[in-house]
């Protein structure tokens, strides 16, 4: 039986278990990245693990979340990942090099390659033929530390695209159409490959646009083949050596089969606010908007940009419009500045971002009261944008530009003929803004500013747990729902405890009093429960909250790791009515928590008079964890 391609990198990454589906795997890693959101705390806890260099074959560390300075906290957060990187032998993207998928793309990404990133939306490697996951910062110090990173061995899913491209119609409608299809659960536990005749008419940036949000469909990652055209991307970036063709067999077996007609496909938006409520922009109609922004690690790249410079060039921006643009790396913002793209954007009224995340996780730019907003990002959340009650739409740049100067939901097809952009035969390479590691690791002093607290670690689990709920919630809970983002809470992000008093409050303002003044208890959740961003904060400060376990209905796969990484035990209702039978501040035990997580038995739950089972989906590494109160308190017995 052949293999597909992600099966290929597997195989050939595989030093822990067997590939049998369902089953944990762990894989040697060859690349990291981190983000400075997440950053300061996988630095924290690979200083924790006491290595000293870090052993992958390249570890980068980016600044592109927290850049607006408007106090200390951020930028003391980058002169300690900064000393740190240059200490431990990572490489440093300073601030305003780029988004760090974008930047990962043109100058690290390799076929054939693993790649972990501390952000969900590290899978837009996989556009390039990588094997790139999202996951939490614990896993990824780990692997810095040359320790194995731990999935289950995931499904396999073939999506084959058919035909090409219609004029005015993007890569980002390719995935918005399949988020139509599978839905945002449908990728969880999944490899998402894409394959047929369509594949080879899409560049390298476009397949990164469709691999960057099967974050949204829960996917464990996604992926493309490695054949000419990325040959051609790495020739322009200069880095044709790292190359390697990567194709499936044609007796590759797949355990689900989608296609996408590209022919057939028209212009589509996700409404609000999920990223799978999509409907062609036709249909939705000329709904009046106040926002336009266009960038982010989905749609910021040099072909992008250049397709919004040819819409705009000559036009204005509506008067009751805002456009911003930001750029996805300083090697596209010096392009377009070089080729007189960025004055046709200028002279169109737009506004220059840096080249920086921004607006997509609420760092500015927040749309005005009940505002609508067409973004050409990947999550249109409620809240997530900074404004509560405002209307985000997920478009793609072509919908964007064309909409912003209409001053309405528009379809571009209207414009009439559309602008035909080439990729460039040489980027322009200048990688002065990527300091690397220091030469003499023992002379840099790593530097550590009042604002960076220590993260909270987890405790040998006690043979019973008799508390309460502290918290009830619905379907699809996000990670912004329970840690909000943006301009005013990121730069806390290095501080545990001033951050916990906004935990989960756009859902129950009372939940961090509740917790502090009860020393904290479990949550119940319902289906989904974690999906989102790769944010190990949203178990690190529940830990620091008293959460002992979260009872749900399902888990995203990336929280629920961050939640045995913390000691927080992740359970599941065998029969989700009984989720109907738990209330807010019920008394809830677990009379046998430590003898059954042992075991492996069912776990046995005893909540209002009644007790039912619940179970705990984890491999016997995760039960060892949750043991020892987390996994670094396991690597550290382990260790000793």
């Amino acid at each position: 039986m052949g293999m597909t391609i992600a099966e290929k990198i597997l195989s050939a990454h595989l030093v822990d278990g067997e590939m049998v589906k369902g089953q944990e795997i762990g894989l040697r890693i060859d690349q990291t990245l981190t983000q400075d959101a997440t950053g300061t705390m996988a630095y924290l806890q690979f200083e924790a693990m006491g290595v000293d260099q870090v052993k992958t074959e390249r570890s980068v560390a980016y600044i592109d979340h927290n850049t607006l300075q408007s106090g200390f906290e951020n930028a003391d957060d980058h002169k300690f990942i900064g000393t740190c990187a240059k200490k431990h032998g990572i490489y440093f993207s300073k601030p305003g090099n780029g988004i760090c998928h974008q930047v990962h793309l043109e100058r690290f990404g390799a076929p054939g390659k693993t790649l972990i990133g501390s952000d969900s939306h590290t899978p837009t490697g996989g556009g390039i033929g990588m094997l790139a996951f999202g996951a939490g910062g614990l896993d990824v110090a780990v692997a810095m530390g040359g320790g194995a990173y731990y999935i289950p061995c995931p499904k396999m899913v073939r999506v084959t695209l058919l035909g090409k491209l219609q004029p005015w119609v993007a890569a980002k409608d390719i995935i918005l159409e399949v988020l139509r299809q599978m839905t945002v659960k449908g990728g969880v536990g999944k490899i998402v490959e894409y394959a047929g005749p369509g594949v080879k008419t899409l560049s390298v940036p476009e397949r990164a646009t469709i691999t960057n949000m099967g974050a949204e469909l829960g996917a464990t990652t996604s992926v493309f083949p490695s054949d000419e055209v990325t040959l051609e991307f790495l020739k322009a970036q200069g880095r044709e050596d790292v190359w390697v063709p990567l194709a499936s067999d044609e007796d590759a077996v797949y355990d689900e089969e989608y296609t996408v007609d590209l022919d057939k496909l028209q212009p589509l938006a996700a409404k609000p606010h999920m990223p799978d409520q999509v409907e062609e922009v036709s249909s939705i109609g000329k709904i009046k908007i106040n926002q336009c922004c266009i960038g982010s690690c989905t749609n910021s790249s040099y072909y992008d940009m250049m397709k919004v410079a040819a819409i705009l060039k000559g036009k204005k921006v509506h008067p009751d419009v805002s456009l911003t643009i930001s750029p996805g790396s300083m090697q596209v913002f010096n392009m377009l500045a070089r080729n007189g793209a960025l004055a046709d954007i200028i002279q169109s009224g737009a506004r220059i971002l840096e080249c920086a995340c921004g607006p997509c996780i609420g760092m500015g730019q927040s749309p005005e009261s009940a505002g609508v907003s067409l973004r050409t990002f990947n999550r249109n959340f409620e809240g997530r944008s900074g404004t509560q009650d405002a209307k985000i739409y997920l478009v793609s740049p072509e919908v964007a530009a064309a909409s912003a100067i209409a001053g309405v939901l528009t379809d571009p097809r209207e414009l009439g003929e559309a602008p035909v952009i080439e990729m460039p035969e040489k980027f322009l390479v200048d990688d002065g803004m990527i300091i690397p590691p220091a030469e003499d690791p023992e002379s840099v002093e790593v530097i550590k500013g009042p604002n960076i607290k220590e993260f909270p670690l987890g405790h040998n689990l006690e043979d019973a747990i008799n508390t309460k709920v502290m918290l009830k919630t619905e379907d699809n809970i996000t990670t912004d729902h329970i840690l909000p983002a943006g301009s005013k809470l990121l730069p806390y992000r290095s501080n545990i405890p001033y951050y916990s008093d906004y935990c989960f409050i756009h859902v129950d303002k009372e939940f961090p009093a509740r917790c502090k003044s009860m020393g904290g208890g479990v949550i119940i959740g319902g289906a989904n429960y974690g999906q989102g961003s790769s944010r190990e904060h949203a178990a690190l400060v529940p830990l620091y909250l008293g959460i002992r376990a979260v009872l749900a209905k399902s888990f995203a796969r990336i929280h629920k790791a961050n939640l045995v990484n913390s000691g927080i035990i992740p359970l599941t209702f065998k029969d989700p009515a009984d989720y109907d039978s738990i209330s807010l501040l019920d008394e809830i035990s677990f009379p046998n928590i430590r003898e059954e997580v042992i075991s492996g038995a069912e776990i046995t739950v005893v909540s209002g008079g009644k007790t039912f089972k619940a179970e705990l989906e984890v491999s016997d590494r995760q039960r060892q964890a949750l043991l020892a109160g987390g996994t670094l308190n396991y690597t550290k017995q382990q260790n000793a």
